[in-house]
Formats: structure tokens, sequence, C-alpha cells
């Protein structure tokens, strides 16, 4: 079952309610529903959206929100209901009560997220592996349009912009939506429309920032059957990836167990403005060869507890930065590491880590000498597929 971790999904809702007060509706301009019935009052598609540059690969990505504000549209429809309404109600007479579908569509940022640390502790008899790790959401992401399909629709439909992106049920976003129909009992499909921006095997979660939007969307498309605890329940399902659960969060947790736990975090003490610039080379890493590839007694024997109190405390001002498996990936990947070292090293950037199991490596700050010579450098040095400056979000 999935958990918030050491905090209550009624006291996480009610303190995401209060937030709401004071966010500005630009801060939604990712999040645009078109029609939706559970939300109301979040900006028009063309207020406040910075566009992401099409001319460049190192470009700024649009300034957003991350998966949180999903949870910030479901609580606020459920505090719109009357408190009989809301209060000793079962999940069936929730459901029969919310789930007319009246058709529509959703557009929904679904943004990519980065590791700041990254600890695997043991492996596990199911053969899944118990981590300790801080997620960070980013201002860089895919756009996801969900449409109801008709009632005698009997499939869901997906288009992706980028060739090779399989569109049948071995991709994430079909899965999800094939597990809310299991887990609402609402038996709708639907079209999406799917955008990538976030590279495949890159290490950040972007399949699982896919499936969390389109469970999200999906729920608010149906008239919101499920609660925000039942969203982040239901999607601590591997079928849709173990980071699902992180994406229906604030956008910065502490993730445990397989990452499914998620406790989360308040805005860390980062400073405004801080550059995060993604570097991805012209390859991706399979999860599963670089766990293959791990050393359990090489780990390392940081306390991850002292890790997330030294983020708490210093933000990125710091010199603990920890991935586990950035062995293992150049074990697979020996220029990844050459890579990595390249980036470490006369750029004067705060941080260079590589992010969830590669092959995305993140810079902190901004590069000695400038943006374009950085991007040239590297690409003139190394096959790269995209380098992209963003912002913690």
């Amino acid at each position: 079952m999935g958990r918030i971790g050491k905090l209550p999904c009624v006291a996480l809702a009610g303190a995401l309610l209060f937030g709401v007060v004071g966010i500005s509706q630009e801060a939604f301009a990712v999040l645009v529903p078109r029609s939706a019935p559970c939300v109301g009052g979040l900006a028009s598609a063309d207020q406040g959206r910075t566009q992401q540059s099409k001319s460049s690969s190192l470009a700024s990505s649009a300034a957003g929100v991350s998966g949180i504000a999903a949870i910030l549209g479901a609580v606020a429809a459920r505090r719109s209901q009357p408190a009989q309404q809301r209060e000793g109600q079962g999940r069936a007479q929730r459901i029969q009560r919310t789930a007319d579908v009246s058709g529509g569509s959703l557009e929904l940022f679904s943004p990519a997220k980065v590791n700041l640390f990254l600890r695997i502790i043991r492996r596990r008899p199911d053969g899944f592996h118990d981590l300790a790790s801080l997620f960070h959401t980013v201002a860089f992401g895919d756009k996801l349009v969900l449409e109801v399909l008709p009632e005698d629709a009997e499939h869901d439909r997906l288009e992706c912009n980028l060739p090779g992106v399989p569109v049948d049920d071995s991709n994430l976003v079909i899965r999800a939506l094939k597990l809310f129909r299991e887990k609402s009992g609402v038996q709708r499909f639907f079209g999406v429309k799917l955008e990538k921006e976030i590279p495949a095997q890159a290490g950040m979660g972007g399949g699982s920032s896919n499936a969390a939007a389109a469970f999200f969307g999906a729920n608010q498309l149906c008239g919101c059957p499920a609660t925000p605890e039942d969203l982040i329940s239901w999607g601590d399902d591997p079928v849709i990836g173990s980071d699902a659960t992180f994406f229906l969060s604030e956008g910065t947790a502490y993730c445990t167990g397989r990452g499914e736990i998620v406790t989360p975090i308040e805005g860390l003490p980062i400073k405004d403005g801080l550059s995060v610039y993604l570097v991805k080379p012209n390859y991706g890493l399979s999860t599963g060869k670089v766990f293959k590839a791990m050393d359990l007694s090489a780990l390392s024997t940081e306390d991850p507890e002292e890790l997330l109190q030294t983020f708490k405390d210093k933000g990125t001002s710091h010199s603990s930065w920890v991935n586990d498996l950035e062995k293992p990936a150049f074990k697979v990947s020996p220029e990844l590491r050459d890579l990595k070292e390249y980036l470490a090293g006369d750029w004067d950037f705060e941080a260079v880590l590589m992010s969830g199991s590669g092959s995305t490596i993140f810079c902190l700050g901004d590069p000695k000498g400038g943006a374009e010579a950085f991007e040239a450098s590297t690409k003139n040095n190394f096959d790269i597929e995209g380098i992209w400056r963003t912002e913690f979000m």
C-alpha cells in the first residue's frame, strides 16, 4: 500500500490546501484544465507560461509546478463539497457520487526529477532493493493532453511525438489508465497526446512522472472518484513504476522502501534561481543492468538520515553528494565516468552528480566561461543527446 511516511495524508492535504492561498495563478500555468470537473480557477494555457526553447538543446525549461499541483487540485475539490458529503462515507459511496463523466480534456505538465542523494540499503527478498533517496522535481518535463473518449470506446489511445516510444500496453501511461479503472471502478477510456522532452533511460523518472500525471488526469476527468490519499495508495503498484508515488507528492520528498514510501520535505534552503544543468549523453542505461552490476559490499557507508539532515540544514551548499548507483553505472558505461569527471573539472559547478540509475548527470550553478562555451565544449568532447538548463521546483 502506498504510504506517506511519517505524515498522515489528512495532515498533508490540509497543509497543501493552506498553501493554495499564497500561490499565484502563474504557478499553475503548466497544469491547465480545459474542462476539469474537480478543479477551478487555474490559469489558462497562455497565462504565465514560458515555452521551452526549440532552437537549442541548452534551454531554460518552462517555469512550473511539480506533481503536487495534482493533489492541490483534488484537495480543493474535496473542500468544495459539503462536510456531510466529505466525512463518514466509504469508497463505494464516493465513487457513486462523483463518477459522472461529462467528457472534456485536461493538459498536464509532467516534471522530471533528480536524486540529490541515493543510498542503496539492501537487496530485498522480492528482488527489489531498499533505498533511501532525496527526490526533487525540476522545471523540465513533458506535456500530456488527456481527453475522455466516447462511451463506446473499448481501449485507450496514446500518441507520442517521439518515434520509437511504445504506445501499447508496455507504456506506463496506458498501464496507469488501466490501473485507474481497476481501482476506481470507472470504466471509461482515454485519448492521450504525449509530448516528450524527458529522454528515455535517463534517470529522471520520465515514465513514472507520465504515469502519475495520467493517473491524476483520469481522476479529474471522471469527477474525482479518488481522494488524494486514494491516489497515493493506488499509485503504489510496480506496474506503473516505483517512482510514481513520488510524483503524486509535494515535489520534494525523502523516499524509502523501494521508493514508494514518501515522506514530504518542506522546501529546502536552496537559493533562488540556482541553475540546474541536465547533461544527457546520447545513450541510456538500463536500470536492471546497473543494479545487476552493483557490488553490495562497495556501497557508501553514509547514514541516509544524516544526509537528509545536511540537505535540510544547508540546501545544496555542502559536499555530501552520494549516489550508490554511480559505481555500477560507470562499470556498465565507462564513458559516463569520463563525462562526469569532465563536468566536475574546470567548469566550477557547485556539485555534479548522476541522477537515479543514469545516464543523466546534473550540475548545479553556472559554468565558468558561460553556458554557450560549456555546451559547445561538452558536445565537442562527448556524444551528447542534450543539455538543458532548468531550476528546482
